[in-house]
């Protein structure tokens, strides 16, 4: 962490602490708001502790992450905001406030990747940047598998899924290896445990693992969810990739997978294949249709170098007192 930069810990506006009062839930949430339970100390806290921040050090610009409230709250604040924009179907009451409120918008993925109904004045207030969030240097093959300990001349199936959720399912990852027997077929991340699963001997769970970049530059074909930072990660280390959506709110991960499909950058499915036969049909449309330069022309040179450029300009132009004349950060559709 560079010497300038601070961490304040604030509570979890999602978990509840056992102080929180039950007798309030009948009070309806109004639609410009996703999560604000009434009674919950905690939240009342984390606001507070980002509202005493705001009167302490005079923040140049706020940059909002998933949260619609925490967006509406800096508004109010009078702070102006960068909001960063997530797929999904967000054109409720409480999104639109924090993406109308905003001073810009800034996309963790390539413009190619935005949804068809995104209107052009909200493209035009948005930086897209392919990459951003992760190390877009992509290791060896032969050198990633020999740290994570895979045979030079192995056929490796990866099985990823993200944090946000349960995972997959044991018991269809069973079928898959079981239908591929002469691969070696690795999971890492979660994975939901299936009592009538019935594993073989070439299937490997390997949990939580700090290597994940170097399990993708290994494997031969990606079987993942679609969450943000592992897209960016399998698009960049560009691999025949099987994408599967998991549930999220406002169904982000099935219109991420909708995108990356349109995009030609991935085989999509909605979920696990659920016979050996459907597992060898995914499997051979996945290599088939595996389109490695696309893949790689989704990620940008120096995303993070952009990205911060492009706050640096919104910051100094927005205290500066002179309007927007040009759009300070350009990504169009088929741009690297």
């Amino acid at each position: 962490m560079p010497a300038m930069a601070t961490i304040s810990v604030i509570p979890s506006l999602f978990e509840a602490g056992g102080d929180k009062s039950a007798g309030m839930d009948h009070v309806p949430t109004p639609a410009t708001l996703h999560c604000a339970p009434l009674g919950w100390p905690g939240i009342r806290r984390a606001m507070a502790t980002i509202a005493q921040w705001f009167a302490d050090a005079d923040p140049a610009l706020m940059i909002c992450d998933v949260s619609a409230e925490v967006a509406q709250f800096t508004r109010i604040c009078s702070v102006p905001h960068v909001k960063v924009l997530q797929h999904g179907d967000r054109d409720d009451a409480g999104h639109r406030a924090a993406y109308e409120g905003a001073a810009g918008l800034l996309a963790p993925f390539h413009a190619s990747l935005a949804q068809h109904e995104w209107p052009a004045a909200m493209r035009a207030r948005t930086c897209f940047a392919g990459g951003l969030g992760v190390e877009t240097k992509v290791a060896d093959r032969e050198e990633a598998r020999r740290r994570i300990g895979v045979r030079p001349g192995e056929e490796m199936v990866l099985v990823l899924a993200g944090g946000g959720g349960n995972g997959f399912s044991q018991g269809p990852i069973a079928v898959g290896a079981r239908s591929r027997p002469d691969a070696r077929w690795i999971t890492i991340g979660q994975i939901e445990r299936d009592w009538h699963a019935t594993e073989p001997a070439n299937l490997e769970h390997r949990g939580w693992v700090e290597t994940a970049a170097d399990h993708i530059a290994a494997a031969d074909i990606v079987v993942a969810s679609t969450g943000n930072t592992t897209c960016q990660q399998i698009l960049a280390a560009a691999k025949p990739w099987l994408a599967i959506p998991e549930w999220r709110y406002f169904d982000e991960q099935h219109r991420k997978a909708e995108a990356l499909a349109a995009a030609g950058v991935a085989t999509v499915r909605l979920h696990l294949p659920s016979s050996a036969g459907a597992w060898h049909h995914a499997l051979a449309e996945t290599s088939a249709q595996h389109r490695p330069l696309a893949q790689r022309a989704l990620i940008e040179d120096g995303p993070a170098d952009k990205a911060a450029a492009w706050l640096e300009q919104l910051a100094a132009r927005l205290w500066s007192g002179r309007p927007r004349c040009q759009p300070l950060c350009r990504s169009e559709p088929g741009d690297a």
